[in-house]
């Protein structure tokens, strides 16, 4: 893949989560409406023809619960890697962690956490609008070049939660 071809940034904040008391945040499970609108993420993900080469999720039961349900609708084959360094990350450790990925990677699906997924996307398109981040939304970031020379201000927001609801 050339170094100037467009890559495509999908970052999806986990669907709905219980708040279960007593329960570790980490193991807090998806509510039905979480499992629900996890599944309508990959039907809309697949609606828009985008398939990630590579997911890199949070090792929380809600964020790979999230995945995993987002993933059977979407790309069941796609390759996972759980990242710890995803919990409770700021949007510039999430971009450390996208500029690890190969150009091999055209398309990346990144699964996380507010408050770090949503400022990520703020930082990479320059605020191009802010429609919230609510549990379940995606925005689908497009840049040129490799994922290393990714920057704040460098990107196009494709798509947007704003407009999926």
């Amino acid at each position: 893949m050339a170094g100037d071809q467009v890559r495509t940034l999908i970052v999806l904040r986990h669907a709905k989560a219980a708040q279960v008391l007593g329960l570790p945040d980490r193991e807090r499970p998806l509510t039905g409406r979480g499992e629900r609108d996890a599944k309508s993420v990959g039907e809309r993900l697949q609606a828009l023809g985008l398939l990630p080469d590579l997911v890199l999720c949070s090792p929380s039961v809600r964020t790979s619960r999230t995945a995993e349900l987002a993933l059977a609708e979407l790309a069941p084959d796609a390759p996972v890697e759980f990242a710890r360094g995803i919990y409770e990350a700021y949007a510039d450790e999430l971009l450390d962690l996208i500029h690890e990925t190969g150009s091999e990677v055209g398309t990346l699906l990144l699964v996380g956490h507010n408050p770090g997924v949503h400022e990520l996307v703020m930082n990479l398109t320059s605020g191009d609008g802010d429609p919230g981040f609510p549990p379940g939304a995606f925005a689908v970031i497009e840049a040129a070049g490799e994922w290393r020379h990714l920057r704040s201000g460098t990107a196009v927001t494709r798509w947007n939660p704003k407009s999926a609801r």
